[in-house]
């Protein structure tokens, strides 16, 4: 599945902890800039995002 977005942003914030999770999802989530329950960031959206987000949507919440 590829999605075609042209500079749309999206704002993620980090809900959930990465204590007792899988590495992958720790790297996955420093990858989109996030620090910590609560944090934030603004990212481009593109078909990497995307997929990062996938990963670790039980942990995030798309605003």
């Amino acid at each position: 599945m590829t999605t075609k977005v042209v500079n749309e942003k999206v704002r993620i914030r980090q809900t959930g902890s990465v204590i007792r999770r899988c590495g992958k999802q720790a790297l996955h989530l420093k990858a989109l800039g996030l620090r910590g329950i609560g944090s934030e960031k603004e990212l481009v959206l593109n078909d990497s995002i995307l997929g990062l987000i996938k990963k670790v949507r039980h942990m995030v919440k798309v605003i």
